[in-house]
């Protein structure tokens, strides 16, 4: 099971790249969960200083943008 993360502070730009991560999960089928990290100490421990980012499986793979839901295919 994949671990996605959506790590940001809610903003509607956070909810758009949540969206977009659960469609992309979907449309491969794969297994998935999705953790919204909020927390603005546990997202600087990620080593991202821009939101929204994307983490999968612990590994930060986008920050500061929203990326299309193919993007977000090539990254799980």
């Amino acid at each position: 099971m994949k671990k996605i993360q959506i790590l940001g502070i809610g903003c509607p730009k956070c909810k758009t790249l949540t969206a977009h991560a659960e469609q992309a999960a979907k449309e491969l089928g794969i297994e998935y969960q999705i953790e919204k990290v909020q927390d603005i100490n546990e997202i600087i421990s990620f080593g991202v200083m821009s939101t929204p980012a994307l983490a999968v499986d612990g590994q930060v793979r986008v920050a500061g943008k929203i990326p299309s839901v193919e993007e977000i295919k090539a990254m799980l």
